[in-house]
């Protein structure tokens, strides 16, 4: 700092030191203020100074001795160039009070240390143009060329050494004072293109042409620096020697505009970074935002079709609707799986370059969370596994339906075809006009009837239960079944009503009657349960089956080859049965009888007998193929269980052992992060390889599925079990190489050597007892200690690694002495989400981030307020002419407008953008 005060001299040297060049300038020769040409180019270069600043307040001055006269202008200037307030000016017009102004003036510049000789208020005031002059030149000196400082020279001599090493590589230029070096405008020329050479092309300047070479360096500066011209080119050339002092002012410009662009430039670049950092930060949340948003749409939009139970009609639609399924699981659900698996990375990822820039950690909108999300997606896999097992059930269901009705039709119908014409026999009054013997035939034929009546009841009962069963499945059709089955009891209710007044009617007419036929009868007693038989085994020998394995069908075989054995001894019956008919032919024929017709006491032929007869032969090789044909359909579909069963014996396994290595790699520290990460891509890569095992029994599966096997006795797997298993697989391999990652980004970002990770790792795995990954909260509080960390005074403090016996003691002594407000805070940071468990991660994070030096908000804020020239706030302006123009706009478009009190048209407030960079913590 120069002294300007002769009674401060001792503070800055002893006695006898060397003067100082203020000194030396407050003996500056008045006289030379008289040459007219000096006083022009002083007063000129004067005037445009005061103006440059000036003009920061809104004013500007025209004549320099006459608008300092009163005092304002000239306190207005000191509090603008000094950045202080000055006492309060007084506003009157007398004489007295422009003095007073003035005397303040020049007592704050006697305040800055300036010795002010022979210059007094009453000259100012006066328009005195030598003093006024002689006060700028005093306030040029202390505020623009003073504090200049260049390789331990300062003033004058620093400003020269500045403006030599500047303009050094330069031909036709040597700076070797502040008047006649400059009189050719080379040196202007060299400064401006030195610092901004797209300005000027300096290799077209010439130095017999000294005009133009100042004119084109004055309006190059006025235009494009900011530096208001001082001088005129004909005034210096035309001067044997320019004026110093004026040259010296204007020079003084010059560096004041390269010196603050220099720190501008740096600002700049600071806030570049810091700006790009945010910027990219930005861009992965919004496109895990968009990413989130689309993936938890389609679950919403699939959750609903996955619930919806309603049933169709028949069997196709039910297979269509499963097809459909086989569809999302094979084509639409694994493209998403691969997407939330990203999305989890990718959260990963920004949340580990939030932390490594010193960034507030990233919290998606609400409902999007990676928690969220999870859920949902649990909420799918639970509504899927439920909508397979409906799918499964209701196919089962109509299966049985489809079953059921096909044998309520034949039963009914057997029963119908029974019946047809029953209530016209039973209503006839045939018994009116008989004779005995054939009131004693018609009472023998309703004998009969009865035993044919009795033997139906049970298939009555039958179509009612399957009628009752169909009801309960919630069969379409049931009114229809409804309808047939009700009628069908109504009418064997009348039957039964018909035949009990049918015997009655015989009954009375009996005593009349005592002819018989006893050979018709004990063929009618013979021939209507045989007959009846026979109707009993063609519907047996019809009846549809459903089976679900090899015993059920052996068990079908096995009643009907005990089925078959009878056949030899029912045909005894039947040969008995048509040998009754013959004798009752023989002994008419041999008595010379003419019978009356059929039998009288029964409808039933010896032909319709033999046709039936018939018809049984024909159906049991029918039955016989039939069965065979579904033993071959189990033995296959027995083939499949076991051909599925293989494989997923194999994978099941397989996939539980890849899952137990993973874990132990990831708590294992083999070779560096790299190694370790390219170890695990390769363990990936064999673990894709593997995917056309898991296609393959996909594809057994779907034959399963197709073949309608519902279970599997030969293994415990089942396929929505090892799909599962495969989808944690791949998901935790990426998760693992994830980790890696992140661990990568965390030691290159935070300068963390291999040895500290070894460190961190052998800590983490040692209190790690169940090898999780994961550290709960007091085994987390164990492993700082025995790290070292302990707490004095609320400040963190690491006191070195222990032994086993040193751990022990330090518990003893200190009782886990790591305070529960410290390792509250701790945790906070650790986990924010207060699951109680530490990762890895989150645990190296926490030991390197005390050591690491990043960007803060205080840092961004004091480069703005360089950007802005000391101001509190900064114009859109500014900002585009010192920023690249993409993060100018980013800043233009987020900064809140400046309301302070020094508040300007179009200000902005940077020190609020600079401190929400770095969240509210940095405040």
């Amino acid at each position: 700092m120069v002294d300007y005060h002769a009674v401060n001299n001792q503070g800055q040297y002893s006695a006898g030191g060397p003067p100082t060049y203020m000194e030396q300038e407050n003996d500056w020769d008045r006289d030379l203020l008289l040459d007219p040409a000096w006083e022009k180019q002083q007063r000129k270069t004067f005037t445009a100074w005061c103006n440059s600043h000036l003009r920061k307040a809104g004013t500007q001055i025209e004549n320099i001795e006459e608008d300092f006269r009163d005092g304002l202008k000239l306190m207005l200037l000191l509090e603008v160039i000094s950045g202080e307030r000055l006492p309060k000016p007084e506003r009157g017009k007398m004489r007295v009070h422009k003095i007073n102004n003035v005397n303040k003036a020049l007592d704050f510049i006697a305040s800055k240390g300036v010795k002010l000789v022979s210059i007094g208020a009453e000259e100012i005031v006066d328009g005195n143009a030598k003093m006024t002059l002689g006060m700028i030149w005093t306030i040029i000196l202390r505020f623009a060329i003073q504090d200049i400082s260049v390789e331990e020279t300062s003033a004058k001599e620093g400003l020269l050494l500045w403006c030599q090493r500047k303009t050094a590589p330069y031909k036709n230029v040597n700076v070797q004072n502040f008047h006649i070096s400059w009189k050719d405008g080379l040196a202007f020329n060299a400064l401006i293109h030195r610092h901004r050479p797209e300005l000027i092309d300096y290799d077209k300047l010439r130095k017999d042409d000294p005009v133009t070479n100042l004119n084109n360096a004055f309006e190059v500066a006025e235009r494009y620096l900011d530096i208001p011209k001082m001088l005129d080119a004909e005034d210096i050339v035309g001067t044997l020697r320019p004026d110093e002092k004026a040259i010296m002012t204007y020079v003084s410009c010059f560096y004041h505009a390269f010196s603050g662009a220099q720190k501008a430039e740096t600002a700049a670049n600071r806030i570049c970074k810091v700006l790009a950092v945010n910027q990219e930060n930005e861009h992965l949340m919004e496109d895990y935002e968009k990413l989130a948003s689309d993936l938890l749409e389609w679950i919403r939009r699939t959750i609903p079709w996955l619930e919806n139970r309603a049933p169709e009609k028949t069997m196709a639609e039910m297979q269509q609707k499963l097809e459909d399924f086989r569809d999302y699981r094979r084509v639409h659900k694994p493209p998403k799986v691969q997407e939330k698996c990203q999305l989890e990375i990718n959260f990963n990822t920004l949340q580990t370059k939030l932390r490594l820039s010193n960034r507030p950690a990233f919290m998606p909108s609400e409902g999007r969370m990676v928690s969220d999300i999870n859920g949902a997606w649990h909420k799918l896999e639970g509504a899927e596994k439920g909508y397979e097992e409906w799918l499964l059930n209701e196919i089962r269901r109509l299966e049985r339906l489809d079953h059921l009705a096909e044998k309520f039709r034949q039963k009914a119908a057997i029963h119908e075809g029974w019946t047809d014409g029953k209530e016209a026999m039973l209503t006839q009054k045939d018994y009116e006009t008989a004779s005995l013997s054939e009131i004693k035939a018609l009472l023998k034929k309703h004998e009969a009837f009865e035993s044919d009546l009795a033997a139906h009841q049970d298939r009555v009962e039958q179509i009612a239960a399957i009628a009752q069963e169909l009801n309960e499945l919630d069969y379409y059709d049931s009114p229809s079944v409804n309808a047939r089955c009700q009628k069908i009891c109504e009418q064997w209710d009348a039957l039964g009503s018909l035949t009990q007044n049918r015997r009655e009617s015989l009954e009375r007419t009996e005593k009349q009657l005592e002819s018989i036929d006893e050979l018709y009868l004990e063929y009618a007693k013979r021939a209507a349960p045989f007959n009846n038989w026979m109707e009993g085994a063609m519907e047996d020998l019809q009846d549809m089956f459903i089976v679900h394995n090899i015993d059920e069908i052996q068990g079908l075989i096995t009643a009907h080859e005990q089925f078959k054995s009878t056949l030899p001894e029912a045909n005894k019956e039947r040969e008995a049965i048509q040998a009754i008919q013959a004798e009752v032919q023989k002994i008419a024929n041999y008595n010379g009888i003419k019978l009356a017709g059929n039998n009288p006491y029964t409808t039933i032929t010896p032909q319709s007998i033999d046709k039936k007869w018939e018809k049984v032969q024909q159906l049991v090789p029918q039955r016989d193929q039939a069965l065979q044909e579904e033993l071959t359909r189990q033995q296959s579909n027995d083939h499949l269980r076991r051909q599925f069963a293989n494989q997923a014996n194999m994978i099941g396994p397989w996939i539980q052992n890849k899952m137990e290595e993973i874990g132990r790699i990831s708590i294992e520290m083999n070779g560096t992060l790299e190694d370790q990460l390219t170890h695990l891509s390769q363990y990936e890569q064999s673990i894709i390889e593997y995917k056309p095992n898991i296609d393959q029994l996909e594809g057994d599966h779907q034959l399963i599925q197709e073949a309608l096997i519902f279970d599997n006795k030969y293994t415990a797997y089942t396929m929505e079990h090892l799909r599962v298993g495969w989808e944690q697989l791949l998901t935790t391999i990426a998760r693992t190489i994830n980790e890696i990652e992140n661990q990568v980004l965390t030691r290159d970002a935070k300068g963390i050597s291999q040895e500290q990770l070894h460190e961190y790792r052998t800590s983490f795995n040692h209190f790690d007892k169940d090898h999780s990954g994961l550290l709960q909260s007091e085994e987390f509080k164990a492993c700082l200690i025995s790290l070292g960390y302990d707490v004095e005074n609320d400040k963190q403090k690491r006191t070195g690694i222990m032994d086993s016996d040193d751990f022990r003691a330090l518990l003893i002594s200190t009782g886990n002495s790591l305070g529960d407000a410290e390792f509250a805070r701790i945790m906070g940071i650790v986990d924010p989400n207060n699951s109680g468990a530490v990762t890895f991660q989150a645990f190296i994070d926490f030991m390197s981030r005390e050591t690491t030096d990043t960007d803060t908000a205080d840092q961004v804020i004091a480069s703005f307020k360089i950007l802005a020239g000391d101001k509190n706030y900064i114009t859109a302006e500014e900002l585009r002419r010192e920023l690249p123009p993409d993060q100018a706009e980013y800043c233009i478009a987020r900064m809140a407008p400046y309301s302070g009190p020094d508040a300007v048209a179009g200000a902005l407030d940077y020190m609020s953008f600079s401190t929400a960079l770095y969240g509210e913590s940095d405040l």
